[in-house]
């Protein structure tokens, strides 16, 4: 009994020291979006340059988070993880002290190495935590991760009216801090490792070809879908993942290990991420315009930028709750049912908003079932991952998860913009039925998530465990028989 509750401490502290570095990244992650505005008065800059500093921090997570999680498989997650966090610390001070917009903008490019934090939490967790707990946990920090998206809209908004934008970067420095004192002192070192050596081509083709695609779904709400320059960035960027896919096939210690990420259940999970970010982030990004937007419009609320983040408060505790339920649900049905569920729940939720948004009580209750059914979703996606993949292989492959999540998180925002913008009239702002129809392909997606699921093979206890086995007699030689001899972190 005594050793059960000891495990139980020991692994509840694991559980909360991740879900506060979990927090701290992915609130900053939103809470520039308000301030966007203040800083370019502050630098005498416009309103598309000072995106940049939303825009490359982007990018730079997306290229590193894949880069983290495998380079924590190969050498140690928690030691990675504690490099991720002085990055993310250190690109903060960066940022809260550049006297101009080029030191804020590298300042968001360093913090960006941050993003490895959500597959080396991941990887950690299936190695910490007993067997039972893991999928809760999972569902926990996949739900905390959207939770902070939320809370860095109201902080921002917060920190932007009452005080300086400034603050929102020395906080994200000192929650960095903190919590690498807290896995430095309480953690325990990282016993599985894959072995292999760096893949630096394969990482420098993957960066080519996730900040270019990225940068033109970026900056389409300006250039438009259509236009060469769009175009021709999107083209640049499939042709360069592909050549990425090649190269990762013949690479002897690939740093993606593309055989399981081809497996249906990997793949299909993959897809349906994609749409579930897409719908999530249109959420996201529609429901503070409408509540800042004036009365006058018939829509709007009228409220300060703190009142209308304030609003997506009850629906990011409400995902708080609905994510670790995905992990109770995951393992009593399967994570595929957890993840058609909340897709159908975010559906409807999104499809009564393209119905309704003209009140508070509107917006706020469909909302709430908006945001329990991300909630659901999210941690259902990366439980489907880690189920499907051998430990060695945990980091890289739920690093990929979390990739093509900022990606789906980007188009959301960006077709969401460019359809509201769409309906506006020269010199005002979006009508409601631009609004209805952003809702709607929010909606649409996230009913076409749930389709997906449907086609994500079924996985039992017996099952995952022969899969298991089986991947580890075709993996590489380099990552699987290390796992053997794995040794902790120094």
């Amino acid at each position: 009994m005594t050793d059960l509750l000891t495990d139980r401490r020991a692994s509840g502290r694991t559980v909360a020291i991740l879900a506060f570095a979990t927090l701290a990244f992915a609130a900053a992650q939103t809470a520039i979006v308000p301030a966007l505005g203040a800083m370019a008065g502050a630098f005498g800059v416009s309103a598309t340059d000072v995106t940049w500093t939303f825009s490359t921090h982007l990018i730079a997570a997306a290229v590193f988070t894949p880069l983290m999680g495998r380079l924590g498989d190969m050498f140690g997650r928690r030691r990675l993880l504690i490099v991720a966090l002085l990055f993310f610390a250190i690109g903060s001070v960066v940022a809260a002290v550049g006297p101009d917009l080029a030191w804020v903008v590298v300042g968001r490019i360093v913090q960006g190495v941050g993003g490895g934090i959500f597959p080396l939490s991941f990887g950690i967790l299936r190695e910490a935590v007993p067997p039972y707990r893991v999928a809760r946990s999972v569902g926990l920090l996949s739900a905390i991760s959207g939770l902070g998206a939320g809370l860095g809209l109201v902080l921002g908004g917060l920190l932007t009216d009452q005080v300086t934008y400034r603050w929102i970067f020395w906080l994200g420095a000192g929650a960095a801090a903190l919590s690498t004192l807290a896995i430095r002192l309480f953690l325990p070192a990282s016993r599985v490792r894959g072995g292999g050596k760096v893949d630096v081509p394969g990482a420098a083709v993957l960066a080519l070809g996730l900040a270019v695609p990225l940068i033109a779904i970026i900056r389409s709400s300006r250039w438009g879908w259509a236009d060469a320059r769009t175009l021709g960035l999107l083209t640049v960027g499939a042709v360069t993942l592909t050549a990425w896919v090649l190269l990762e096939r013949r690479t002897v210690h690939p740093l993606v290990h593309i055989p399981t990420l081809a497996r249906p259940t990997v793949l299909l999970t993959n897809i349906a991420t994609l749409f579930v970010a897409f719908g999530m982030f249109g959420a996201f990004v529609l429901l503070p315009q409408i509540a800042q937007a004036p009365p006058g419009t018939g829509y709007g609320l009228g409220a300060d930028a703190t009142t209308a983040g304030l609003l997506l408060l009850p629906g990011s505790v409400v995902m708080l709750l609905t994510g670790p339920l995905s992990g109770i649900l995951g393992k009593r049905f399967g994570a595929r049912h957890a993840l058609i569920l909340g897709a159908l729940v975010t559906a409807t939720g999104l499809f009564l908003l393209a119905r309704d948004f003209d009140s508070r009580a509107a917006l706020l209750g469909y909302s709430l079932i908006t945001f329990a059914g991300i909630g659901l979703a999210l941690a259902a996606m990366p439980n489907l991952v880690i189920e499907a993949v051998p430990p060695a292989l945990t980091g890289q492959a739920t690093g990929v998860n979390t990739l093509i999540r900022s990606v789906g998180s980007s188009l959301g925002a960006q077709i969401a913009a460019t359809v509201t913008a769409a309906s506006a009239l020269p010199g005002a702002l979006p009508t409601t039925s631009g609004y209805r129809l952003a809702f709607l392909l929010a909606g649409i997606a996230s009913a076409t998530a749930a389709a997906i699921g449907v086609l994500i093979p079924g996985t039992s206890a017996g099952a995952i465990r022969g899969f298991r086995r089986s991947s580890l007699r075709t993996e590489p030689a380099a990552p699987v028989t290390s796992l053997s001899d794995a040794s902790s972190d120094r």
